[in-house]
This record gives C-alpha cells, sequence and structure tokens, in this order.
C-alpha cells in the first residue's frame, strides 16, 4: 500500500448528523457538495421534534453561502417566500420616540482620507448635519420601500448598499433537504435515544435510536438544537452563561397576515422587559417578542405581542426559553455542535444563520481525519469563540448605551458592568468619534457607527485633522451626496414591484 492509499484510508469516511432544521440541512447541504461519494453522510431527525424557527432575518454573507451551493437566487426566493433586507430599523431603543437605521453596507462614499462620519460629526455640532441616516444609500431605499440588487459599478452611490434576505426558516430547510438528499445524504427519521462512547478515548462509537437501530460514524455533527444531545449530553462539554449582559431568556413568537406595503426591512422596537421583532415574508409577517421574565410575566409578553402585531395572528403563539451563551468548547473529541447546540445569542442582529454558516465554512477549513489533530480542534474552538464574542459585545452596546430609564428592565441595562473590550471600545468613540475593530470581526466600522450614532452616544469631539482639511466643503460634499441618494432612490421599483419581477418566470433578476 502506498502513501497516498494510506492516507485516503485514514480519512473520514462517515459522518451522522443528528438534527434536522437550518441548522442540520446547512450542513448537510454544505458537505454533501464539498466531500466525495467516498463519506456517507446520513442526517437523523424526527418529525415529533419541532424547530426554533426563529431565523428568518438574515445578514448578507447568506448569499455567498447560497452561490457556493450553486443556489440560483430567483429559485431561492420563490422556494422560501423570501424577501429581500436592506438593515435593520431599530425603534425605541435610545429613547422613547427616537428611532435609527443599520444599513447593509457603507455610509456615503468618503471624499477624502478623513473619514466621512468624522466631516458629518463637525456639521452636527455646528447644527448642519441631518440624520447620519441620510448618508446611507440603504436607508434612502428602505424609508421609500424601494428595492433593487445594487450596482456594480463602484463610481455609483448604487453600489454602496448591500443585502440580505427574510424568508421562511423551514421552507429553507425543506429545499435544502431535497438539494442534500439529491447529493447522496442519507435521512433516518426517528429519536436518538442513547449515545454510545468509545471506552478507550471517550470518543462517540455510535448513536442508538428509539427503535433500536445503532448508527456509527467517524464523525458526528450535533444540530439537536437547545437540547444539546451529543456535545453536552453525552460529553458534558460545559455552558458559559452570558446572562448578566444578555439578560432576556424567553420568547413568545406569531406569524400575522400581511398588512400595508412588503417593506425592505426588518423592524426591532424596543419594549417594556425587551424587544419586539416584525419580519416580512410574502406570504406572512413574521413577529416575536424577546424579553426577560424577571420583569414580566409570559401572559403580559403574550398580550404585548398580539397587541402590536399589523394583522391577524394566523396561530396561537409559541414560547421559547433559553439561556444566552456558548458552549465550553464547540468541538470536542469527534464531536462538533452547530446552531443553536453550540449557543444562542438572541436574533436581535439577525446572526442565528450565519453562526451555522461560519461555523461550516470553519469545519471545511479545518476538516478532520479519522486522527482529528488536537491543533486543528484548538483553532477551531478559538476562533468560534472569538467570534461568538465579539457579536455578542455588539449586541450588548444596544442595551448599555440607553437613555431610556422608565422601567426595571431598562434601567438595569443601563447601569450594568460591560465586558472590558466593549467598554474600550465605547471610550474611544466617545473621545473622538474613532472607531476601533479588528478587521475580522463580523461587523464592521458602518454597523459600530450605526448604534453608537443611532444609541446617541455624542463623541466630546471628532477627528482634528477635520478642521486642517481647510480645502475640503465638507458641508457642500455631504448636501450633495444626501441629495444624489434620494434622487438616485426615486428611480428604483418598489420592494413588491421587484419581488413581482423575480416570481415572474420570464424576468431575470
Amino acid at each position: 500500500m502506498n502513501d497516498t492509499q494510506q492516507n485516503h484510508k485514514g480519512n473520514i469516511q462517515s459522518i451522522v448528523i443528528v438534527g434536522g432544521g437550518s441548522a442540520g440541512w446547512m450542513t448537510a447541504a454544505a458537505l454533501s457538495s464539498t466531500l466525495s461519494n467516498n463519506c456517507k453522510i446520513t442526517l437523523i431527525e424526527s418529525n415529533d421534534i419541532g424547530t426554533v424557527g426563529v431565523g428568518e432575518a438574515t445578514i448578507p454573507p447568506i448569499k455567498l453561502f447560497n452561490q457556493k451551493l450553486g443556489i440560483n437566487e430567483k429559485e431561492f426566493i420563490n422556494n422560501t417566500h423570501g424577501s429581500f433586507k436592506l438593515g435593520i430599523q431599530f425603534i425605541d431603543w435610545a429613547k422613547k420616540g427616537h428611532s435609527y437605521f443599520h444599513p447593509f453596507g457603507k455610509y456615503g462614499r468618503d471624499f477624502d482620507f478623513v473619514k466621512l462620519h468624522q466631516y458629518w460629526l463637525r456639521e452636527n455640532v455646528n447644527g448642519n448635519a441631518p440624520s447620519f441616516d441620510e448618508f446611507s444609500m440603504a436607508w434612502c431605499l428602505a424609508k421609500s420601500n424601494k428595492f433593487s440588487i445594487p450596482s456594480r459599478d463602484h463610481s455609483l452611490v448604487q453600489s454602496t448598499y448591500d443585502y440580505a434576505y427574510h424568508f421562511d426558516a423551514t421552507s429553507y430547510a425543506n429545499y435544502l433537504q431535497k438539494l442534500s438528499r439529491n447529493r447522496g445524504v442519507t435521512r433516518i427519521e426517528g429519536k436518538v435515544q442513547d449515545v454510545i462512547l468509545r471506552e478507550k478515548d471517550g470518543f462517540i462509537e455510535s448513536v442508538k435510536l428509539e427503535s433500536g437501530q445503532l448508527i456509527s460514524a467517524d464523525l458526528f455533527i450535533d444540530c439537536s438544537g437547545f437540547r444539546a444531545i451529543l456535545i453536552e449530553g453525552a460529553l458534558e462539554t460545559g455552558f458559559t452563561d452570558w446572562s448578566q449582559w444578555l439578560k432576556c431568556n424567553s420568547a413568545v413568537t406569531v406569524a400575522c397576515e400581511n398588512s400595508g406595503p412588503l417593506l425592505p426591512y426588518t423592524k426591532s422596537t424596543a419594549k417594556e422587559a425587551g424587544w419586539q421583532w416584525r419580519i416580512p415574508l410574502q406570504h406572512r409577517v413574521g413577529n416575536g417578542y424577546v424579553y426577560c421574565d424577571e420583569y414580566i410575566s409570559h401572559d403580559e409578553a403574550i398580550n404585548t405581542l398580539l397587541s402590536n402585531i399589523d394583522g391577524k395572528a394566523l396561530h396561537e403563539p409559541k414560547r421559547l426559553k433559553f439561556t444566552t451563551g456558548r458552549r465550553n468548547k464547540f468541538w470536542n473529541k469527534n464531536c462538533i455542535a452547530i446552531g443553536l447546540s453550540a449557543g444562542f445569542m438572541e436574533p436581535l442582529e439577525s446572526t442565528s444563520l450565519h453562526l451555522i454558516q461560519s461555523s461550516i465554512t470553519r469545519l471545511l477549513a479545518l476538516f478532520p481525519n479519522k486522527e482529528f489533530n488536537e491543533l486543528a480542534i484548538h483553532e477551531y474552538n478559538r476562533i468560534t469563540q472569538i467570534e461568538y464574542e465579539d457579536i455578542r459585545d455588539f449586541l450588548i452596546l444596544h442595551y448599555c448605551v440607553t437613555e431610556r430609564r422608565d422601567t426595571d428592565f431598562w434601567r438595569d441595562c443601563s447601569s450594568m458592568t460591560i465586558p472590558d473590550n466593549l467598554q474600550y471600545k465605547i471610550d474611544h468613540f466617545r473621545a473622538s468619534g474613532r472607531v476601533v475593530a479588528k478587521g475580522t470581526e463580523l461587523f464592521q466600522n458602518p454597523s459600530w457607527l450605526a448604534v453608537y450614532i443611532g444609541q446617541m452616544i455624542k463623541p466630546e469631539g471628532y477627528d482634528p485633522l477635520v478642521d486642517e482639511r481647510t480645502s475640503v466643503n465638507a458641508n457642500k460634499i455631504l448636501t450633495n451626496l444626501r441629495r444624489t441618494m434620494l434622487d438616485t432612490a426615486e428611480t428604483f421599483p418598489t420592494h413588491q414591484q421587484f419581488i413581482d419581477m423575480v416570481n415572474s418566470p420570464s424576468r431575470k433578476i
């Protein structure tokens, strides 16, 4: 036997994914699109176990994931009742009666080596600046209920925004299931009753179903949701609790009939003990109230939710309990947790599906053989932990700098001690309007700017180079830029018109 044959013999030959839903079928689709037929992929799911279904709003990287799977965007929108998303509008977060927009894409176009927002800060001090939202092409489109695919011509303001999707998560999982099974994935219906560990090293050897069937594999992927059957139930990996910073621990959800125009953005409205989402799909609107049950009862949360939806409820509200945090290890022995089994952060910035996507991408980048190299496992866990903590800090920012003091929940949020890295970032912005961040963070400078300014943090100063740039007529440039964006937005179709074009068999997008 030559070296090549020996190496091949050491490759992973079988993978078992426990759990379906978005996490399971996204994983199955990606693995079956990447691995050869020499690796058998089996997914176990039970028809009796429902999915959480809160991941209906996404962020722009989902487009890349779909492209890598060879999914046509038009077909995807049609199969998932999808709509387009330009960002998130935050209502009543900084204070009651105030709103701001977190856009996908950047603000305006830099016209100098000094950043645009620094010129805006000076004009704002002088009373000459409109809302910072007005320099986002995404917001200019969103507030007019307009949408189209961004231009590829980077000289145009039509190229300065990005987009993601709203879609039915169950339909997406079903779509990926069909794709995966066509690519050789085997689906077994059933519930895992027991997990058998190898005596010599504690690795997972097989899972036993209620039917008595034993299923063995080299690699196991835990997509079993909050139950975390493998990573926690069998391997007892441990959990790091973040509820000291992200206090919400419950949610009630309900879908309702469409009412009014199909908006191209998500709404997040702060409430007495948390916040409410509104996610518009083609066939319905998804709604949910994320709250902390220490400050409001379950029945009060349901009443709040049902009193603030736009159309007739389509089913009884569903309740979800959770603890915000992450596993101490995401990859333990021959088991990798993906999705809710790996950890949970409320869907405030639509990161649930992205964390599934990035975990899958990281798995493929560090894909093991049967030896399960500890360096690769450590690197996977290290990078994943950083990603979770970076997102955690960005979510905490929304709560900790609020001016609201009208309920115990908001008073406690505004007075809590926050992680040192987040405090360091806030201190920089308060001092000079500067944004400091690692280049590897999911949320880049425009996102931090949106929340800093939207949450009404007022910097003590701005970049001193702004005053040195006497040849730059910033007020005129900003005024012209805003006018160009508004005029351009007027030429776009409405979101509904664009969806109609997508749904037309003869039209391309």
